[in-house]
C-alpha cells in the first residue's frame, strides 16, 4: 500500500508514542497550533471551534471527545476541524489535573464526597467498573447473573460528579482559550495575508519587467 509504514511499530512503541510522541509534546503542540493558524475562516469562527474542543476535554466521555467536540462546534457555528484539534488540550499530561479538578468541583456542587474505602481507590473503581462491564457482557451468553454494584459505585462517586464538576472549569478554561486565540489567529492571518500580497506584487512586477524586456527586444529587432 502507498501510505503503509515501512517500519512497522511494535505494540509497545504505539503505546509509548501515545503517551509521549516521537517529537515530544512540545513539537505536537506546535503542530496543532500551526494547523489551527492555517484554518480558513474568521478568527472568531476558528476560536469558537477551539472553545468547543477545550471544553470537551473536561467531560468524562473519553472515547467520544471527537464526536462531542464536532457536535458542539456545529451547534455553535464554529470550525469543526479546530474543535477536533483543540481536543488535544486533553492528553496524558493534562488529564490527571483535569480529572482531579472536575471531581472535586463536582462533589462540592453536589454536596457529596469521594469515599476511598479499602481497596476502593479511584484507580480501583475504574478497574472494578470495567470488570463489571466485562462480567455482565459475558453473562448474556452464559448462565450467570449480572452484577452492577461496582458500576453503581463508579457512577455515583466518579462519573456523575466528574460530569457535573467539569462544566464550570471547562467553561472557564475554554473561554480563556477563546479570548487568547482570537488576537493570535487574527495577527497570524494578517501577517500571512501581507506575505501573500507582497508575493503577488513581486510576481506582477517581475511579469511587467519581463513583458517590457520582451517588448524592447522585439522593437530592437525591427
Amino acid at each position: 500500500m502507498v501510505f503503509k509504514r515501512r517500519d512497522r511499530r511494535t505494540f509497545y512503541q504505539v503505546v509509548g508514542h501515545f503517551f509521549y510522541p516521537r517529537g515530544g509534546w512540545t513539537r505536537a503542540f506546535h503542530y496543532v497550533r500551526h494547523r489551527l493558524h492555517r484554518l480558513p475562516g474568521s478568527p472568531e469562527f476558528i476560536a469558537r471551534g477551539i472553545w468547543c474542543g477545550v471544553f470537551t476535554t473536561f467531560t468524562p466521555y473519553y472515547t467520544m471527545h471527537f464526536v462531542i467536540a464536532a457536535v458542539l462546534a456545529r451547534l455553535s457555528s464554529g470550525n469543526i476541524l479546530a474543535a477536533l484539534l483543540a481536543t488535544f488540550f486533553g492528553n496524558p499530561l493534562t488529564y490527571l489535573p483535569i480529572g482531579i479538578i472536575s471531581l472535586k468541583t463536582g462533589h462540592f456542587l453536589l454536596g457529596t464526597e469521594f469515599h476511598e474505602r479499602e481497596h476502593q481507590s479511584l484507580a480501583a473503581k475504574f478497574a472494578n467498573a470495567g470488570a463489571d462491564l466485562w462480567h455482565n457482557f459475558w453473562s448474556i451468553f452464559v448462565d450467570q447473573s449480572a452484577d452492577w454494584a461496582s458500576l453503581k459505585i463508579f457512577y455515583d462517586e466518579v462519573f456523575f460528579p466528574y460530569m457535573i464538576g467539569g462544566i464550570i472549569p471547562g467553561i472557564i478554561t475554554a473561554t480563556i482559550a477563546y479570548y487568547l486565540s482570537v488576537p493570535v489567529i487574527r495577527a497570524y492571518q494578517k501577517r500571512r495575508s501581507n506575505r501573500v500580497q507582497k508575493k503577488i506584487a513581486r510576481a506582477r512586477a517581475k511579469a511587467i519587467k519581463q513583458a517590457a524586456r520582451v517588448a524592447a527586444s522585439d522593437k530592437s529587432e525591427l
